[in-house]
């Protein structure tokens, strides 16, 4: 949940607090720290015309991706296909500056 500044002296400094837990997610010395889940349904979708935007801290957002990591598991249980989930979601790693550019803007 992003919250907007709404004293003039503070223009610049919005929090984001998530979704889930209610927490800040600015971490002192450091800014904003947060993943963002985020969906926009098209024509021909059960819910075409609805966006969607979670904010969620580190914690929450690392238990969403294990709950999504769990269920695969469970999708492809018996799959012959091997699966290594250990980087499930990653895109990138030691990208400190986001060097590789985001997957979304």
């Amino acid at each position: 949940m992003k919250i907007a500044a709404t004293d003039q002296a503070e223009s610049g400094n919005n929090d984001v607090l998530c979704d889930v837990c209610g927490n800040n997610t600015r971490v002192e010395g450091y800014g904003l720290q947060f993943g963002t889940l985020r969906a926009s349904w098209g024509y021909g979708s059960a819910h075409d015309g609805e966006r969607y935007e979670v904010h969620l801290c580190e914690s929450c957002f690392f238990r969403a991706v294990s709950d999504l990591r769990r269920e695969r598991m469970v999708n492809f249980m018996f799959s012959d296909e091997d699966q290594d989930l250990s980087d499930f979601g990653r895109v990138a790693r030691d990208d400190f500056f986001n060097d590789s550019g985001s997957s979304t803007s």
